[in-house]
This record gives structure tokens, C-alpha cells and sequence, in this order.
């Protein structure tokens, strides 16, 4: 059998994903959610000309010859601007964000000037305009400056509160059922038995839901045994979770048997293995309108794939068009790699910058799809494409980020 190439995997994968519904949520507690609508602006920013600086508001044409003489007949501060006009040999004393008064179209630093009563000697010309923020310059009402599928970062979360918004439509957070599988785990905490590790893959693979903006389950470790999987399946239909993740026993030895208890709880098989090292055994499949992927037992095939997989599918649950964009940029080799086989290859490599700040990957030594320590080394995927020739130091190449 052909192994499925990468990219067709990854877009199977998201061709069966759905956007989910939506809910409206309090802006305050909405960081990291994502839109499920555009979003316009409800007024404009700032809603009229107002000072950049702490100064004196003037008529440009008044200090053209400076210095000259004004006399000053007010103060405009934020929330209390000047109700009256600066008229010809006027000036308003104005602080940073205070509205412009009626007349005044320019603004001289304090440091620029110097007051004695009434009177205000200008040192320095100003133009028209000079430290004045113009109304509507950051944005005006009905402009929609968040799109669907946005997620709200720090920044874009202050943005939607300066357009005005309480509350967002928001996807839901995909519900992401994880269940770990094999006689030879425990839990992390516990000690275990000469022929048994620590479980770590569920919460390295948690991790990433949490950070593709879903909800991880977790659904605790399930023993080789087809009672102990069918019942740990139906927890996941139980908790109403839209993707299951299992981790190991999907492979074809005797006692994998994660892929047959599925199949008895109803799935529908899409795909299973692909041609990726680390990671060929991916499998993907449906139990009703619950999604399956099945991630490899071994601790780095599970984490890259991942990344690779889940974190673009549950972006694109929560409607994120740009779920399925290709995630590498561009690089150079730090050293030499070897011609490829057929499997596309992810190298976990560190990144420096070159003399020109161009980055530069270079494959860490140890490329075992069980040695955890290299990828929690790592900053970087190297990706190497099938049947890729041998490579030299300096050679482009492509990444993904880590």
C-alpha cells in the first residue's frame, strides 16, 4: 500500500472539519478566542482632533515669525476640553489626548514655550497640523478592522475595546478528547514497574490544543484490553468532544488495538499511515460528528504530528481560514543532510542567524523518534522533501518554526 503523501493528509484532514457554532462571550473574558463574525468599528478613533503632546494649542499662522506674544484664554485637558475658540493672538493651554479647541490648528511643545500670567511667549514655528492627531486617524466608525477567524491576541482584544465592543462572537473551543493507550504507561508522579515509562504525550499533545485555542479532556490512560478502550471511546462521545485523539496502538502488532476498538465503535477509517518520518502511522477517520486522530505511541511522532495535524484541525474548527497555510519559512543548512528517502522527513534543528540575519537550521544529532530531551532542545522542523538529494552546508531549506 502507498503511503499517503503529507499535504494530502493534512488536507483531508481539514476538508472534514466544520466550523462549530458560535457564542457570545464578554470581551473581557475573550483573549484567545476566536471571531466568529467580522468585527467594525462602532465609533471613530479618536473621535475628534486631539494633542499628541502637553503644550500650547495655537494658530499656526500666529507664530510663523516666532517668537511671538499670545495671550492665553483657556485649558483643554483629556475628558474637560476648552467650550471656547483660540482667535488670532490666542492660545489654550492643552495636555496629550485633549481635544483641539475651535480655531487652534497646531500644537507647541511646552518645552517650546514659556508663560508668565496670561501672557505666552512662543519660541518656535509650528505648521498646520504639528502634533495634532486628526480625528478618525486610527480608525473611523464602520470600518472592520477584525475578520472572521481572527483570534484575539493582547492586541487585537484592545482593538475591539477601542471600537467599542462588550461583548464578541466567538467560535466555541473545540472539545479535544486525548486518551493515552498501553500496558506500559503510568501516569507521570507514579513509579512505575521494570517494564513500564511515564506517560508524557498527553500533555505535550494538551498543550497544543490549549494553544490552537482549544479545550483538551483528558481522558486518562487505557490498558491493551478492547473492554478498557471501548468504554474510554464512549467517555470521549460522553463529553461531547468534537475530535478524539489517541495516542499508540494504532499500528499492526498483536497487541495494537486501539484501530479495531474504533472500528467497532462505528468509525469510518479516512486514512491511516503517511509518508512522514517521525510519524507514519496517522491515522484518521469519523465516529458520527466526532473526528479521529489516531497519533503515533512513540513520544516525538505524537508531537510533531501534533503540530503538523491537530493544531491546524482545531484552528479550523473555530473557522480559521488560514488553518491550512503552509507553516515553514524559509532558511539555510547549518550542515550538511543526506539524500532523503521517500518519507518526507522533519529534522527537529536549532536556529542562529547568519552574518546577514538570514536564520540558519542545523538537525540536532540525535533524530530518534523516542529521544524527548533533543525535541524539547529544539527550535525548528527542518523539512525534507521525498526523495531529496544530498544537501550542504549554506544550501536553502525550509522550516517550521517551533
Amino acid at each position: 500500500m502507498s503511503l499517503l503523501p503529507v499535504d494530502e493528509a493534512l488536507r483531508r484532514i481539514l476538508a472534514a472539519a466544520r466550523p462549530l457554532p458560535a457564542e457570545r462571550v464578554a470581551l473581557a473574558g475573550a483573549l484567545g478566542r476566536t471571531l466568529a463574525a467580522d468585527l467594525a468599528a462602532r465609533r471613530d478613533q479618536p473621535p475628534v482632533a486631539v494633542s499628541a503632546m502637553d503644550g500650547w494649542a495655537v494658530r499656526a499662522a500666529d507664530v510663523s515669525a516666532a517668537p511671538a506674544r499670545l495671550r492665553q484664554v483657556g485649558t483643554s485637558a483629556a475628558g474637560r476640553g476648552f467650550s471656547g475658540a483660540v482667535a488670532a493672538g490666542e492660545t489654550a493651554r492643552i495636555f496629550t489626548g485633549a481635544p483641539m479647541p475651535a480655531g487652534a490648528d497646531a500644537v507647541v511643545m511646552q518645552e517650546n514655550a514659556r508663560a508668565d500670567g496670561d501672557a505666552v511667549t512662543i519660541g518656535e514655528a509650528v505648521p498646520v497640523g504639528r502634533h495634532v492627531r486628526a480625528a478618525g486617524i486610527d480608525f473611523r466608525a464602520g470600518d472592520a478592522l477584525l475578520r472572521r477567524g481572527d483570534r484575539l491576541n493582547p492586541h487585537r482584544l484592545a482593538l475591539a475595546a477601542a471600537m467599542n465592543h462588550g461583548h464578541v462572537e466567538v467560535a466555541l473551543q473545540p472539545r479535544v478528547a486525548i486518551l493515552a493507550t498501553g500496558d506500559e504507561l503510568v501516569p507521570p508522579g507514579v513509579e512505575p514497574g521494570p517494564d513500564q515509562i511515564v506517560a508524557s504525550n498527553h500533555l505535550g499533545v494538551a498543550g497544543e490544543v490549549v494553544e490552537a485555542g482549544g479545550e483538551p479532556i483528558l481522558l486518562g490512560i487505557a490498558r491493551d484490553d478492547h473492554r478498557e478502550l471501548a468504554a474510554a471511546i464512549a467517555r470521549a462521545g460522553d463529553a461531547r468532544a468534537d475530535v478524539l485523539v489517541t495516542l499508540g496502538g494504532a499500528s499492526v502488532g498483536d497487541l495494537d488495538l486501539v484501530q479495531a476498538a474504533l472500528g467497532r465503535a462505528g468509525m469510518e477509517l479516512g486514512f491511516w499511515k503517511i509518508a512522514m518520518r517521525p510519524g507514519k502511522p496517522l491515522m484518521h477517520g469519523r465516529i458520527g460528528d466526532m473526528i479521529v486522530l489516531g497519533l503515533p505511541g512513540n513520544p516525538v511522532s505524537a508531537l510533531v504530528c501534533a503540530r503538523l495535524f491537530l493544531r491546524p484541525l482545531v484552528r479550523a474548527l473555530q473557522g480559521d481560514p488560514l488553518a491550512g497555510d503552509d507553516p515553514t519559512q524559509p532558511g539555510l543548512l547549518g550542515a550538511g543532510l543526506p539524500a532523503n528517502d521517500q518519507r518526507q522527513d522533519y529534522l527537529r534543528a536549532t536556529l542562529t542567524r547568519d552574518a546577514a540575519g538570514a536564520p540558519v537550521a542545523t538537525a540536532l544529532g540525535l533524530q530518534d523518534s523516542s529521544v524527548l530531551r533533543v525535541l524539547a532542545a529544539a527550535q525548528a522542523l527542518i523539512v525534507r522533501p521525498p526523495h531529496a538529494p544530498a544537501a550542504r552546508a549554506g544550501e536553502a531549506c525550509r522550516f517550521v518554526a517551533l
